[in-house]
This record gives C-alpha cells, sequence and structure tokens, in this order.
C-alpha cells in the first residue's frame, strides 16, 4: 500500500529566479504593468494602490529591507531543499497552476492530471540580455538540452479514475505534443529541489487564475482529502509526497491573508481554508489554492517548518508573500 509520507509548500515566483539588484530596483518598474487587486477583490491600477499605501509604505522597500528579505528567501529555499533531499520518497505529486502554458481559454479545465511516462522540460533559449525579466524566465529552463523527467504513470492514473469515481470531472493529459513543455510551476520544483535525483512525479495542474471556471477553496479541500485515500487505496509500496508550488499573496502582498492561511495550516483548520473568499484568491494569491489541496492530502501530518517573507517590492506594497513549508 502507498503512504503519504510527506508535504512541502514552496512558492515558485519570478523573484526566485531573479537577482538581488531585479528585486532592489527592476521590479519597480514591472510591477505597474501587474495585474493589481485589493483586499476585497477588485482590480486597481498601480496609481490607485500607491495612493492608498500608509505613510510610511517607502521605508519597507529601502535597499537595506530587500536585501533582507533576498537572503531569507534563499536561505529559505535551501532549507526547504535540503529537508526534500533528506526524505526518501518514490514519488512526488506536484499541485500547481498552468498559466496559458499548456491550456488556453479556448480549453481550461478546472482540474487536469498529466500520465504520460515523461514531461518535457524545454532547454533555455537566447534572450535579449538587457531584458532582464525575460532572462530570470530562462532560469526555469534546462541550461543546455531537453528534460524528459519520469512521471509515475500508474498513480496519476489511478488518481484519474478514482476521481472520476468520486465526482471529480478530471481532464487527462497523456502527453505533450510539438514544442509544449512543462509550466514553470513545473520546472520550477525540477529544477530548483529535484536536482540530480530521478524521483518520479505526478503533476496535478489546477485552473487558479483564470474565469469562469476556477477550482474553489471548498473543493480543493475536497480534491486533497480524496488524493489522501486514493493514496493509500494504491497497491504498490510507494512513499508518497506532495508540495504545494505558488504563493502566497501576489501581485499585492496581503499579509493579513497570508497569516490566516498559516495559522490554517498550522491548526489543521481545512474549514477555514475551504471557507477563503475567492474573490481574494486574485492573480497570483489564487496560487493559494495548491497549498489548501496539500494541506487537506496533509492533514494527519504535522506542519514541522514554515518561512514566511513579505517580499514587498515598490511603495504601492506590491510585491510577494512569499512561503516554504514542510510537513511530517
Amino acid at each position: 500500500m502507498a503512504r503519504l509520507v510527506a508535504a512541502f509548500g514552496s512558492s515558485h515566483s519570478i523573484m526566485l529566479a531573479a537577482t538581488r539588484e531585479d528585486w532592489i530596483s527592476r521590479f519597480r518598474e514591472s510591477d505597474q504593468r501587474m495585474p493589481l487587486y485589493d483586499r476585497e477583490g477588485v482590480e486597481r491600477s498601480y496609481a490607485e494602490l500607491l495612493a492608498q499605501a500608509p505613510k510610511d509604505a517607502a521605508e519597507i522597500v529601502t535597499e537595506d529591507a530587500m536585501v533582507s528579505a533576498y537572503q531569507r528567501t534563499f536561505d529559505s529555499i535551501a532549507e526547504l531543499k535540503r529537508q526534500i533531499d533528506a526524505t526518501a520518497l518514490d514519488v512526488l505529486i506536484i499541485a500547481g497552476d498552468d498559466q496559458h502554458e499548456l491550456f488556453l481559454d479556448t480549453m481550461m479545465p478546472s482540474l487536469a492530471i498529466y500520465y504520460g511516462a515523461t514531461i518535457r522540460n524545454a532547454a533555455r533559449r537566447d534572450v535579449p540580455r538587457d531584458n532582464w525579466y525575460r532572462v530570470a524566465q530562462m532560469q526555469r529552463l534546462e541550461p543546455e538540452t531537453d528534460a524528459h523527467y519520469p512521471v509515475q504513470a500508474g498513480l496519476a492514473l489511478h488518481f484519474i479514475t478514482g476521481l472520476i469515481g468520486r465526482g471529480f470531472d478530471v481532464c487527462a493529459v497523456g502527453g505533450l505534443v510539438g514544442e509544449q513543455y512543462e509550466g514553470h510551476a513545473y520546472s520550477y520544483i525540477h529544477r530548483t529541489y529535484l536536482g540530480g535525483r530521478s524521483l518520479s512525479v505526478v503533476p496535478l495542474l489546477l485552473n487558479t487564475y483564470y474565469p469562469p471556471n476556477p477550482i474553489t477553496p471548498k473543493r480543493c479541500v475536497a480534491l486533497g482529502r480524496e488524493l489522501k485515500t486514493l493514496i493509500e487505496a494504491y497497491p504498490e509500496d510507494l512513499r508518497v509526497g506532495i508540495i504545494a508550488s505558488g504563493g502566497l499573496s501576489h501581485f499585492v502582498v496581503d499579509e493579513e491573508l497570508d497569516r490566516g492561511v498559516i495559522d490554517a495550516l498550522k491548526t489543521k483548520d481545512l474549514n477555514y481554508l475551504a471557507g477563503l473568499e475567492p474573490k481574494r484568491l486574485q492573480a497570483g494569491s489564487s496560487e493559494i489554492r495548491s497549498w489548501i489541496v496539500t494541506a487537506a492530502a496533509a492533514a494527519d501530518l504535522d506542519l514541522k517548518w514554515l518561512s514566511y517573507i513579505p517580499a514587498y517590492r515598490t511603495p504601492a506594497l506590491t510585491g510577494i508573500g512569499l512561503g516554504f513549508a514542510r510537513w511530517s
């Protein structure tokens, strides 16, 4: 019988592929083009958010503050990698979101599971060196040649058929076509945490971003619970892990939202997580849904370690609530 023995959570923001200098200066310009929402889920312009910001907001984004957040972030990534490396696993479920990488608005499933034998990550492409954002994006791809990462197809198929039998509508993805490759929610995990380790994965793809059918927080809790049940019903002796890829709040840092979610993770308050207002889970904050799935699946485990860094980037308090966690 398979067993869920560990769970993890990691942000996958472009900040984690960017340089310290990008943090300090370059996001200040790019954030003005990001989709920005206030705490009520209302879309706002950068100028509106800047006008509403506290008078001392500029003190939060001094160079010293951003350098400190940068260091804390990469220390946390190194610690999470150490903990993942130290965990004996046969398969890792990656709960993430697809951002118009495999699916477009012409066909956007609420929930999909990949069950091909391998999943491809592409080699990096040449991009102008003065385009810092594209340079950072390339860090999620392979340095020289394509990689074809192993997938635990048997377990993935077991999830697909089992979830359908339990009333979930699942899009089954049997492979990639043409120039398709795994989205950044998955390539970031492969490149950052699984390097040098041939660990099979099961990519779980959630629509968190796009109307009209993003998966609801309540459905995320139900999905996580069923995944746990299906893992235990799988006949092969496997040590299974699951990792939430993405989040926490962004592109406006919402510490109140993040800390409420973190408290619920610590206390295993799945009712709180199920009851989160979807309007509040806009843009990058929508990726909190991956953490909800993971927390529900890991309800029998304890949250042993968590690092949270509210990484503010501008005086309008845009940025990302970066989170890293382990359950065991």
